[in-house]
């Protein structure tokens, strides 16, 4: 389809296509269904009883991505270096929610990676992603999640660099009969969603639910060419010149949401759903048969983790105004745009019927807005259906 082909234009790719295959002849891991890949205890003393086989090790890499570029401009066009704490807490979300689905909600070992072309990412802009990183551990211990920072690398690589990279990685120890595991997901299960919008308690403003994927394709379909020339340094030449910054905004441009304008819409810092799934893995966890994070891939996430099933989203939330804007500027199909961005809720568990409200209930404590956004049921392949205000899409 166009929106597609435009997405791949730009050198991305929401299906990651060329990784799967990469990765497609790796050991899986102790369970070949978690979210993220699980492997034996490391420190492996059989003889002693709280280590070896009954304890597993979890290790997840990412980073902010792309949205560090829109940090860059916005940066540079208002002198507002605070949203580089916003990338920090990008860089160390894509982490730390991952980890979530599969149980690890605690006692988390943090390091970074920053890479920089020093001519034009000074000093100030590390120390402020360094101090964002230890903001945002601060505030998690708050919670009561302890998460410890033990450092990290940054690095001047103007030569491969262009502008920055704000990368993190994150481990985890926790018992092996404590993993969620996504093979538990079966027919009769609903799929209960926790919005990416809003604000919660434990967040200190809106969060317009953008996270930390589609950025490239939000970052060009939005910003006006004007960016091009000014700022050569933030794209791919290769990319094509109708798809550079070819939309019609500025950064500075009001939105509809008050106080906020479409550079802050797009840098609203990714959510963390820890403080939440912490609270209901506490109550619920061998009720839980499979915790999804709708990253890379969006609402079609799902598809890697279920087999024989049939998933249908018919009651998602109304669509947060960053994608309405986004889908506007870009012309982007639906279809795509939910292939694309979590259009609304970046978490999905997966449960029997009659733990949802419950689990409900304490995602609403932390102010946090969830619902039953659809359901499961067996089928002889794997299919995906969302029906919703912007038609009707079949995966």
């Amino acid at each position: 389809m166009e929106a597609s082909t435009k997405y791949e234009q730009r050198g991305v790719s929401a299906a990651k296509t060329d990784v799967k295959n990469a990765v497609s002849n790796l050991d899986k891991g102790l369970f070949e269904h978690s979210f993220c890949k699980v492997i034996p205890d490391v420190v492996g003393d059989s003889k002693k009883p709280v280590f070896g086989p009954s304890y597993c090790n979890i290790m997840h890499a990412d980073g902010a991505g792309t949205k560090a570029i829109l940090a860059y401009l916005y940066w540079k066009e208002t002198g507002d270096i605070s949203v580089w704490r916003g990338i920090a807490q990008d860089a160390i979300v894509m982490n730390t929610d991952d980890l979530l689905c599969v149980g690890a909600t605690n006692n988390l070992l943090l390091t970074s990676t920053i890479a920089r072309n020093k001519f034009l990412v000074p000093g100030e802009v590390i120390k402020e992603i360094i101090e964002g990183t230890q903001e945002f551990v601060e505030n998690m211990a708050k919670e009561h999640i302890r998460i410890s920072f033990a450092g990290g690398e940054t690095a001047d690589l103007g030569d491969s660099v262009r502008t920055v990279v704000v990368d993190a990685n994150v481990c985890a120890r926790i018992k092996r009969n404590e993993v969620i595991s996504c093979d538990r997901i079966q027919g009769g299960d609903v799929v209960i969603g926790l919005s990416s919008f809003g604000k919660t308690t434990y967040e200190s403003k809106y969060t317009s639910g953008i996270g930390s994927n589609g950025l490239t394709s939000a970052r060009h379909d939005v910003l006006n060419h004007s960016y091009a020339e000014k700022y050569p340094e933030t794209y791919d030449k290769a990319v094509p010149d109708n798809l550079v910054y070819s939309g019609s905004k500025s950064l500075t441009d009001p939105t509809g949401v008050e106080g906020m304008n479409v550079g802050q819409l797009l840098l609203s810092p990714t959510r963390t759903y820890a403080p939440v799934i912490k609270a209901i893995l506490e109550n619920y966890r061998p009720s839980i048969h499979g915790i999804v994070h709708c990253t890379g891939g969006a609402q079609t996430k799902v598809m890697n983790f279920v087999r024989n099933l049939h998933v249908v989203k018919n009651s998602l939330f109304a669509t947060p105004p960053v994608f309405s804007l986004i889908q506007a500027e870009s012309g982007t199909s639906w279809e795509e745009m939910y292939q694309v961005f979590n259009m609304g809720h970046r978490m999905e568990l997966y449960v029997k019927e009659n733990i949802a409200t419950d689990v409900i209930k304490i995602a609403r404590y932390f102010d946090l807005d969830a619902k039953v956004i659809g359901y499961c049921e067996n089928m002889s392949k794997n299919m995906l259906t969302i029906d919703g205000e912007h038609g009707t899409f079949t995966y």
